[in-house]
């Protein structure tokens, strides 16, 4: 079985984040690999050990994204990826275009990836890949069972379970309880130095205009601070009464 994993280097979410001229100073900031791109590698070794086969990852990025790679072919994949983002501005529309470039003709059973990038949050990769590659996809994954050329996989749907069949090839997702990544080992460290990894760059993949992107971030900001709450008193028809009067002339929503 051939596993395509496709992994991100984000922002440590857990240090301060500074902002400067409404972007994230990237100055000292620690890199790590998105949360649930790990799950989604654990999965895929796991499988991997079940099935045979070998586990890829792919990551698109600069320079420093190889040590998302490393990292991961230190968990136990087998080879990399990596697509030099030559610091062109690449939205979700046009980072699914690069991916469908490189991955279209290589032979897949099963491309996995992290539910979202903790650093935007659009979940749209995924998805969106699957599009551009024609094949089944299945998002928030919790459990994913193959048997032969079958799929099944439970996913979360906003804290119930909804269970999925299909056929490989497929696209799925990975969220938060499919399984526990594990940290690499010393060896593992070690044999990832010897490990291959492909480079690529964009201008090599004849994409031309298709990968200008569609959407543009004007801003990143810090959520605004929440105010105390308030607590009503007194009798229910007053206290709703008083309510009404806040929603109204003060909050402004009514």
């Amino acid at each position: 079985m051939n596993i395509l994993v496709l992994i991100k280097q984000t922002f440590d979410t857990e240090e301060k984040i500074i902002l400067q001229n409404g972007k994230v100073c990237e100055d000292g900031v620690n890199f790590i690999i998105n949360p649930y791109d790990e799950y989604a590698i654990e999965e895929a070794i796991k499988l991997r050990e079940l099935h045979g086969g070998e586990v890829t990852v792919i990551t698109i990025g600069p320079e420093r994204s190889e040590n998302a790679l490393r990292t991961a072919l230190a968990m136990g994949t087998d080879k990399a990826i990596i697509i030099d983002s030559e610091d062109q501005e690449l939205d979700e529309y046009s980072i699914a275009k690069v991916l469908e470039a490189v991955i279209k003709g290589r032979k897949f059973d099963l491309i996995l990836g992290g539910n979202m990038a903790v650093d935007n949050g659009s979940g749209q990769v995924g998805p969106r890949l699957a599009e551009e590659l024609d094949i089944p996809q299945i998002t928030n994954a919790t459990y994913i069972e193959i048997n032969g050329n079958q799929v099944i996989i439970e996913r979360d749907v906003e804290g119930d379970i909804e269970l999925v069949e299909s056929t490989l090839p497929i696209l799925a997702t990975a969220q938060q309880g499919l399984n526990e990544p594990r940290y690499p080992s010393l060896p593992g460290i070690l044999k990832a130095k010897k490990k291959p990894i492909e480079r690529l760059r964009i201008d090599e993949l004849d994409l031309e205009d298709c990968i200008n992107a569609k959407t543009v971030v004007t801003e990143t900001y810090f959520p605004p601070k929440k105010n105390a709450g308030r607590i009503l008193v007194g009798e229910i028809k007053d206290q709703v009464s008083e309510l009404a009067n806040l929603l109204r002339n003060k909050a402004k929503v009514l």
